[in-house]
This record gives structure tokens, C-alpha cells and sequence, in this order.
């Protein structure tokens, strides 16, 4: 069987021999074991001493919950300096996992490395705590971004090197434009699971969609202990409707007929599993004329648009801005994490859709407009006057006037 690489393989394999142990955390069905496996492969290539522990196996499971220190009944204790490495996936099936992990870690670092994946529930506060700081490196995997999205539909680097040109040099005129445009297209539509990018027949892609709602949502629900699953649901479509707009959490408590706790526990439990971010506010000249909602986004557009049932190409439907503007979201994520992302908007609905702080504190606005003619620098005046200081720029899905290509960023 054939195991596409992703990009965070490499970076969890450059960072393999520090001290620290290593969590993969992501939402369910994106490929963790999968990574896991790959390295097992790596390590067993450099001759490491590497080992294996399912915890579906209630025998294993049930002896580690005794005590962390039994885990040496199944491999051999760590001795004479050599390291060995110890990969579990699915480690939240643990009853504590964070002391497991803190035992083993204060006691064996120098000659014990474990890597281990955990689904949401493994991140939910009650199993999670901040007594692992300085003790672990956190990666999280996410469905695949579009440069994996094209290596996993293809086979190979092609289209993903021509899409770094692009990148690269927005001049730059690929002959595959085209090709990646519609590529594009796709991944906007039916997202980027994994499974869901390795089948080529649209009904298929849907169903496995449905798959994914139906059973693994339904287990990072049961995990978190959500009483009212039916409303859970719910809560999902209404927020898979305002893609990219503010979050009125009084709105959803009227709507939902629930108290302003169990919506914030939803909405938790959602950003803890995966499925969604929410974006908050940029403010630093007009604080009291702008608004403090934060707005929300979806990890994966397959997702998303399986809870609304609604598989229009993307020049059909009627949200097709907010669909760009949530891919620029993803992008923007993935190149200078959430922390560095914010939203400006005033109270009387001016707008700039992201604004980016760099290292240098050179911020940079973009303003995201599906067709780049709707685009007008006077229109942001405002803003422009009082942060003279922060470019703005505009982000469209062609190359006109005065946008730039959406894959360009």
C-alpha cells in the first residue's frame, strides 16, 4: 500500500531526537496512524530500537492504567544509554493519559522517546493539562492543505512544484495554470480528507463524507460528553451557514433554545476536536468603535459543506466569497499560525478580512473578493487612515486588475 508523505512528517522527523516526547494530535481520520507508521519505517531504517503498542488491545490498556511504569511488562527497560522509541497511537484511550505520559518523561527522557497520536479527546481539559509543558512537542495534523491535496490526487510533485512557483513569483505564468485551478475547484468543494481526495467519484466522496459526520463526529461528541447530540448537530449547520462571519453566541442561544454555557461548551468542544477556528479582532487605534466577536471558519470545506448538503460547483453558490475568504483563512493559518491572524471591523460594518503580524511587526492587510473587480482600495479608507502604516492588499480567485491569483499567497 502506497503512504503519501506529509508535510508534517518531515517536521516531526527533524525534531525526532530531541528530548522531548512527541503528541500528534487532529481531528479523526486524517491520517495520524498513517504518519505513525512511516515513522516506525524511518526509525527502523537508522537501526533504532523502535516499539509498537496498540491500546485497542484491553489487555495492554488495562495494564498501563495500573501504572505507567508497566509499559516496561511489554518492551524492555530502557539501559546503557540507548535510546529506545515507543510509538502508541490513540493514547486518550488512557484513563490519565497526562500523568502516564509526565511519569515516564521525569523518569526516562534520556533513554525513552515517545511518540503517540490523540484524538480530541485526548486535548479536552479534563485529560490534557499544562503539568506536560516543557515535557512534549505538540503537532497537529490537519486534512490535507492544497499542496498535499494535489501530491495525494496526482502521485507525484509535479503540480505541487508548479504551485510553489506560483507562490514564488506571482508573475510567473504556469502552463498548468488551469489544471491547478480546477483542482482548486475541488478541494474548495469535497475538501481534503484524505480518503475523500483518493477517490475520483464524486458520489463516493459524499458518501464517505456522510461517514465521517455520522460516526466519527458522532464520537467526538460521545467522548466530550454531550448530552443533547441532536442540538450538537444543529449547532454545526447553523455555524457551516455563517462561514466566515461574526459569531453572535446570543443568536445561537436564542436559536438553539440552550443556556450561553452549554453554547460555549459546544463551541469548545468544536475548536478542541477540529473542525472549526475562530478568528478574533484586531484593534489598536479605535478600540471603542470596533467590534470584539470573533468570526468563524472551518478546517475542512468537506465538512462543511456535508452539513449543509450542498455540492454546487463553487462558481454556483451564493457563498462563494466566503468559501475564498475560508481558504485564505486555512492558508494563512497554516503559514503564520492563529495567533498572528485578526480581523478589523468596525461597528458601522467597515471590514479588512485579515490582517497578519509577522515577526518584523511589519503587519499586512488582505481583503478576499471572489471576482477581483468588486475589489475598491477607496472603499477602505478608513481603515487606511488610521493604520497607514499596514498594506493592504486584495486576494481574488483570477488575476485581474489590481488582485492577486488566491494560490499566490
Amino acid at each position: 500500500m502506497q503512504y503519501f508523505e506529509r508535510n508534517l512528517y518531515k517536521k516531526i522527523v527533524n525534531q525526532i531526537d530531541d528530548k522531548e516526547f512527541i503528541i500528534i494530535a487532529g481531528a479523526r481520520q486524517t491520517g495520524k496512524t498513517t504518519i505513525l507508521k512511516q515513522i516506525v519505517t524511518f526509525l527502523e531504517n537508522r537501526n533504532d530500537k523502535v516499539y509498537d503498542i496498540t491500546l485497542e488491545d484491553i489487555s495492554i490498556l488495562s495494564k498501563l492504567n495500573e501504572h505507567p511504569e508497566n509499559i516496561f511488562t511489554f518492551i524492555p527497560k530502557p539501559k546503557d544509554n540507548k535510546k529506545i522509541f515507543v510509538l502508541i497511537d490513540e493514547i486518550q484511550y488512557l484513563e490519565n493519559p497526562t500523568n502516564f505520559l509526565k511519569l515516564l518523561y521525569d523518569k526516562y527522557f534520556e533513554n525513552l522517546k515517545i511518540i503517540a497520536t490523540g484524538s480530541s479527546a485526548f486535548y479536552i481539559d479534563t485529560k490534557f493539562k499544562d503539568s506536560l509543558a516543557g515535557s512534549k512537542q505538540l503537532f497537529e495534523l490537519s486534512t490535507l492543505s492544497f499542496d498535499e491535496f494535489l501530491y495525494f490526487k496526482t502521485g507525484n510533485n509535479s503540480l505541487r512544484e508548479e504551485l510553489a512557483q506560483i507562490r514564488e513569483n506571482e508573475q510567473y505564468l504556469s502552463l498548468k495554470r488551469n489544471e491547478i485551478a480546477e483542482y482548486f475547484k475541488e478541494y474548495l468543494i469535497f475538501g481534503s480528507y484524505p480518503a475523500v481526495v483518493l477517490t475520483n467519484n464524486n458520489e463516493k466522496k459524499i458518501s464517505i463524507l456522510k461517514e465521517l459526520l455520522n460516526s466519527y463526529v458522532k464520537r467526538d461528541i460521545s467522548e466530550a460528553n454531550i448530552q443533547n447530540q441532536e442540538k450538537f448537530y444543529f449547532l454545526m449547520k447553523l455555524l457551516a451557514e455563517q462561514t466566515g462571519n461574526l459569531l453572535n453566541t446570543n443568536e445561537l442561544v436564542g436559536t438553539l433554545g440552550l443556556s450561553t454555557t452549554s453554547v460555549n461548551n459546544y463551541l469548545y468542544v468544536l475548536r478542541k476536536c477540529f473542525h472549526i477556528d475562530l478568528l478574533k479582532p484586531f484593534y489598536k487605534n479605535m478600540r471603542k468603535e470596533l467590534t470584539k466577536m470573533t468570526k468563524i471558519y472551518f478546517n475542512d470545506f468537506g465538512m462543511r459543506n456535508i452539513l449543509l448538503n450542498n455540492f454546487q460547483t463553487i462558481e454556483e453558490k451564493f457563498d462563494k466569497g466566503a468559501i475564498l475568504e475560508n481558504y485564505l483563512f486555512l492558508r494563512l493559518k497554516d503559514l503564520y499560525s492563529i495567533d498572528n491572524l485578526h480581523y478589523w471591523r468596525t461597528t458601522n460594518g467597515n471590514e479588512i478580512d485579515f490582517i497578519v503580524s509577522i515577526e518584523n511587526g511589519k503587519n499586512f492587510a488582505i481583503e478576499c473578493k471572489f471576482n477581483s473587480t468588486n475589489f475598491n482600495p477607496k472603499q477602505y479608507s478608513l481603515f487606511s487612515e488610521n493604520y497607514p502604516e499596514i498594506q493592504l492588499q486584495c486576494r481574488s480567485i483570477n488575476n485581474e486588475s489590481n488582485c492577486n491569483w488566491a494560490l499566490a499567497v
